[in-house]
């Protein structure tokens, strides 16, 4: 007898699992994140509201929740995600590990765009223990803009900074926000060995970057202001509008 969860009655899967886990950090997330998810979407729409930009940046894996939110359907235009291509993996999975460790990397990289105090800066770190993010939180904020943090806080309990500053992405961010990954990310144990699989991160951090985006952009309908937000290039008009969009602005946000 075949069952949905398990195909076979009485087994349960790591798929199962998975999504068992997955679906209760999410809810113990915005359970116990949801003033500081509220706090986020109002200094966002606040700073749309003032002409200011949306900075999204993380090294490693953490660079997809930057990707996230840029240039995609359903997302707000004044988005700048800094994706630096020697922090990705495309370039060297290694590579990537012992810049976002190197001090003085962010700033070389963030000094290439015009922060300032009319602008927030996400920055995404699981560990938040690498240079790159305290860096690049430091940085946005000697820029006078806003920095939320989006890290475990699990994890960061565990781990001592590798920054000779001696301090956590979570202590120097101006808002942090857990995202209730666990130590290590992964969360399924493999049968018969202490391996461990299934990434938990990026799940949550493109959770709550949609969230914060999709409820400041609401907070500034209900004042009368409208954001630009693209729609999908394979919907009918979908091209159209997000050609005119990005000729709107093309000029203050770097990829497009």
């Amino acid at each position: 007898m075949n069952d949905v969860r398990g195909g076979t009655t009485g087994m349960t899967t790591l798929t199962d699992e998975y999504y068992d886990s997955i679906t209760a950090m999410l809810k113990e997330l915005v359970s116990s994140q949801r003033d500081k998810l509220a706090k986020a979407q109002e200094w966002i729409a606040d700073v749309l509201a003032q002409g200011g930009l949306v900075y999204v940046t993380g090294s490693g894996h953490s660079h997809m929740i930057a990707e996230e939110v840029f240039y995609r359907a359903g997302g707000a235009a004044p988005v700048q995600a800094i994706l630096d291509p020697a922090l990705m993996l495309h370039q060297g999975a290694h590579r990537s590990t012992v810049l976002e460790r190197l001090e003085g990397y962010a700033r070389v990289v963030l000094q290439d765009y015009p922060i300032g105090p009319k602008d927030v800066v996400l920055i995404a770190s699981n560990s938040g223990r690498n240079a790159f993010p305290i860096e690049a939180a430091l940085f946005a904020r000697e820029k006078g803009a806003r920095t939320i943090a989006i890290t475990s806080s699990d994890h960061a309990a565990r781990v001592t900074s590798r920054h000779k500053s001696g301090r956590m992405l979570h202590e120097v961010a101006d808002l942090v926000i857990d995202n209730h990954a666990p130590y290590g990310d992964a969360c399924l144990t493999i049968p018969n060995s202490d391996k461990r699989m299934g990434s938990t991160s990026t799940i949550s951090g493109a959770f709550i970057v949609n969230a914060i985006m999709a409820e400041a952009v609401a907070n500034l309908a209900r004042r009368g202001i409208d954001v630009d937000i693209y729609r999908s290039a394979n919907v009918g008009g979908g091209s159209a509008d997000a050609e005119e969009i990005v000729k709107r602005w093309r000029a203050r946000i770097r990829g497009l």
